[in-house]
């Protein structure tokens, strides 16, 4: 199966909440403290469309979105973004599509920031594994204090 990665439009919203819900359910994580309770869960391609804040979307053949992935401006600290959302429905995993959502992400982000960080839950073990892959080290203090104060794992990474 073929994947298009692309930017995410305003008719995407729904469904990219859906797919984000799907996979906070599957790692029991679907309460406060995750991107479970996040307000601009339905709004991403309203939050996501200045210079140094983008979303993107994987779309599958009959233009399912299966999968997506945003970054952010960290608010509170210089220079830093964060890898947002990053989600991908079960039928994608091992296909690559990670990867490339991955790819456009960092580059996107090498534009406007000189590191990047994120945010996770323990029992995500292979999205764990994706980010050191990709040069991510954790660490083991939040860079600042996030709405997301359920995850429990975090990694930096330089862009530059």
């Amino acid at each position: 199966m073929e994947y298009k990665i692309r930017e995410i439009k305003e008719k995407d919203n729904k469904e990219v909440e859906n797919v984000i819900r799907t996979c906070l359910i599957e790692f029991g994580a679907n309460h406060e403290g995750t991107a479970w309770a996040d307000p601009n869960l339905g709004i991403f391609s309203e939050i996501y469309n200045t210079d140094g804040n983008k979303y993107w979307v994987s779309e599958n053949e009959e233009g399912k979105i299966v999968g997506g992935v945003g970054i952010g401006k960290l608010d509170g600290v210089e220079n830093v973004c964060e890898l947002q959302k990053m989600y991908c429905l079960p039928e994608t995993r091992g296909t690559g599509v990670s990867h490339k959502l991955m790819d456009i992400a960092l580059e996107y982000a090498s534009e406007y920031y000189s590191r990047c960080y994120l945010e996770t839950l323990e029992n995500m073990v292979a999205a764990q594994k994706l980010y050191e892959k990709y040069g991510f080290e954790r660490i083991y203090e939040p860079l600042v204090k996030t709405d997301h104060f359920a995850c429990d794992v975090r990694y930096i990474k330089n862009l530059k």
